[in-house]
């Protein structure tokens, strides 16, 4: 029996979306190497994190049908700080 998922991975200006038919019993490892999305030069699996729908999730992980999974890029910026970055111009910007 075959599942049916997607693979995403989300690049700075566009977002990669690979359709996947897949035995029964596929890893998300499986789904990551017959997507080709972890083929771009400077990019592999191990440097990055991955989840399926949004939870965090390992290579070794069973899919179901219709999962999600997907490939998330380090963060180029401390969220917190550039919160605060846009404060900080925003204050200055009102006076």
């Amino acid at each position: 029996m075959k599942i049916r998922v997607e693979v995403v991975y989300a690049r700075a200006h566009a977002q990669a979306v690979v359709t996947l038919e897949l035995e029964q019993g596929a890893r998300v490892a499986d789904a990551l190497a017959a997507s080709g999305l972890t083929d771009f030069p400077g990019q592999t699996p191990s440097r990055h994190y991955i989840g399926i729908w949004g939870a965090p999730a390992s290579p070794d992980t069973e899919l179901s049908d219709r999962d999600r999974v997907e490939i998330y890029r380090e963060l180029i910026a401390d969220p917190k700080q550039a919160r605060r970055q846009r404060a900080r111009q925003q204050k200055k910007a009102r006076r």
